[in-house]
């Protein structure tokens, strides 16, 4: 009887080079040629993004299949164990690759973990002690902190909003080389497939996205809605090297998921995704650097929120609020310095209600209607025009009108974390696994896609 089989990795790479979606796709290869069936597109699920050991955008791989009995399962173990072994970073002290394996479906306690993993920090003793729990297994092939994202890959099975992403690999011979990708095919690529791509090209700077810019082998990957738009965007992108391979996946990359229900000030632990809504405590500062710092708070306490420098004209928004306005922010949570505040880094920001804003003017002459003008602290106003005099009159309010009104607002996407949902994203959101399973050649081939 056919078994139910997920396999999850996570840390294979490091600083240096290397990427884990790369080893998913070799070893897609490889178990497709060994007759593996595939129940779904390959999963690239990113964890929570202000994880401080993180590698880049802290994804891991899953791959879920059918096997025919327990002796393909251990065929299959020893495939992804050997590949694995032979193929991570070994040169980085800190990447510490692990597998996750999983035989049947996937049972609500491990998602709940994926979940957490998403939004806060999961010990590895953790993680493994829910993975046992479901019946799974972990091989840590070089430390323990791969646990975690083997075993969340596993949970996170991507039935509510997810999205597509098609990447091409270099040949091992031009990593580390300038990546030589033709600017105006991304800009035609980026009209002719737009909404069911995102993220191809930055509006403010014209900077291209698709492209990576550290020493993995990643020659430029294409983010959207369906792996056939998709995989179509990413062969309409002229490159000046032949990749070596492309694979499709399927991913929470673009939907938020990192971002849960709102909490409470006090209750934000440190390096965790947040939503938290508020009062601006204080006016905007716009610190060295270029980053543009206000205080939060709420019944619970205060918190500092900063538009960092990399948002460009987002800053400009976050300058707009004023002391008494009624906002929701989403963002990261890293632990404060020894002498630091605790600072949200913001990845959007909700203005719910902006607060009246006044300022006090010299009343009219009750003569002739003209502004008056001070004499001094306590000592009345007086006409210009007219000369006349007053001891009594005091300054009115005068309501100004404000450059900002309610809505969501962003960074530019060359700001966005790879979790982060895009605006041309709203409406857009799906749920559901793919309606039957694929076949590989469907999301993985050698050379450019066709």
């Amino acid at each position: 009887m056919p078994l139910e089989v997920h396999v999850g990795f996570d840390d294979t790479d490091s600083p240096l080079g290397g990427c884990t979606t790369y080893i998913g796709a070799r070893l897609v290869e490889i178990l497709a040629e060994k007759g593996f069936a595939f129940l779904d597109y390959p999963n690239l699920v990113r964890l929570n993004p202000n994880i401080p050991w993180k590698t880049r955008g802290n994804g891991a791989v899953c791959l879920r299949l059918s096997v025919g009995g327990e002796g393909d399962y251990e065929e299959l173990k020893e495939t992804v164990l050997a590949f694995i072994r032979s193929h991570y970073e070994k040169a980085w002290k800190d990447t510490e690759p692990a597998v996750a394996f999983l035989r049947g479906s996937v049972p609500p306690m491990l998602r709940s973990l994926s979940q957490k993993a998403l939004r806060r920090v999961v010990e590895p003793r953790e993680a493994l002690r829910v993975l046992r729990a479901c019946g799974g297994e972990a091989l840590e092939l070089e430390g323990r902190q791969g646990v975690v994202g083997a075993a969340a890959a596993v949970g996170e099975t991507l039935e509510g909003d997810h999205t597509y992403e098609a990447v091409a690999y270099r040949l091992p011979e031009r990593r580390g080389e300038p990546r030589a990708v033709s600017f105006d095919s991304v800009v035609e690529m980026d009209r002719a497939t737009r909404p069911w791509t995102f993220n191809n090209l930055d509006p403010e700077t014209g900077r291209v996205l698709v492209t990576p810019r550290g020493p993995d082998p990643v020659l430029l990957g294409v983010r959207g809605e369906t792996p056939e738009a998709v995989k179509k965007a990413l062969s309409m992108v002229e490159t000046g090297e032949k990749p070596e391979r492309w694979a499709v996946f399927r991913t929470n990359q673009g939907t938020d998921a990192h971002l849960g229900e709102t909490v409470k000030i006090r209750d934000i632990p440190p390096y965790s995704a947040v939503v938290v809504e508020g009062f601006v405590a204080q006016p905007p500062q716009t610190a060295p650097g270029g980053h543009v710092i206000f205080r939060l708070k709420d019944a619970t306490g205060e918190i500092f929120c900063a538009a960092y420098e990399p948002t460009g004209n987002f800053r400009n928004t976050v300058r707009a609020l004023r002391v008494g306005d009624r906002v929701k922010v989403y963002g990261g949570l890293r632990k404060a310095q020894p002498l630091g505040p605790r600072t949200v880094n913001l990845e959007k920001l909700e203005v719910l209600e902006t607060a009246p804003v006044v300022e006090f003017r010299s009343p009219l002459c009750p003569r002739c209607g003209k502004r008056m003008t001070s004499m001094g602290a306590h000592k009345g106003f007086r006409c210009e025009k007219c000369k006349h005099r007053s001891s009594t009159l005091r300054r009115v309010p005068f309501p100004i009108p404000r450059s900002l009104s309610s809505g969501l607002y962003m960074p530019p996407p060359r700001a966005h974390r790879h979790l982060t949902k895009p605006l041309s994203r709203y409406g857009l959101e799906k749920a559901g696994k793919p309606g039957s399973p694929p076949r590989p050649e469907a999301f993985w081939g050698l050379g450019p896609p066709a």
